[in-house]
């Protein structure tokens, strides 16, 4: 599959979104295995049920990431500071997987990926 069709198979991630039922605790070593299947089923991968399985626990785990920043901003120590409506498209989102040693893909969840992808894009400025 192309990225472009890829990318629009998932949907970006959106900050603001709603969540999903899926509680974005999947590790991202069987995130990336997932989405690495479904990029080799080309363009029969838009009707694969693990599209909405990755999007739900993508979203979820930046639902996660945005209920612990308010709680860090209202202690007045916020972990990363990025403008409001802040969008990850799935590209992105993807090579902040792929960034992570094999070694502690199992041992990452999608949550902590998406903090760390936070932290590090947008930290605040001291």
């Amino acid at each position: 599959m192309k990225p472009t069709a890829f990318a629009a198979a998932m949907i970006g991630l959106t900050f603001t979104a709603p969540a999903a039922a899926a509680p974005g605790d999947m590790n991202v070593a069987t995130f990336l295995a997932k989405a690495n299947a479904l990029k080799a089923k080309g363009l029969t991968a838009l009707f694969s049920s693990d599209i909405g399985v990755l999007k739900s626990e993508a979203m979820a785990a930046g639902q996660a990431y945005k209920a612990r920043l308010a709680q860090e901003r209202a202690s007045g120590k916020p972990s990363s500071c990025p403008p409001q409506g802040t969008k990850v498209g799935s590209d992105q989102f993807l090579a902040h997987l792929e960034s992570y040693p094999a070694a502690s893909r199992q041992s990452t969840s999608l949550k902590q990926a998406i903090a760390d992808m936070f932290s590090k894009r947008y930290p605040c400025g001291k």
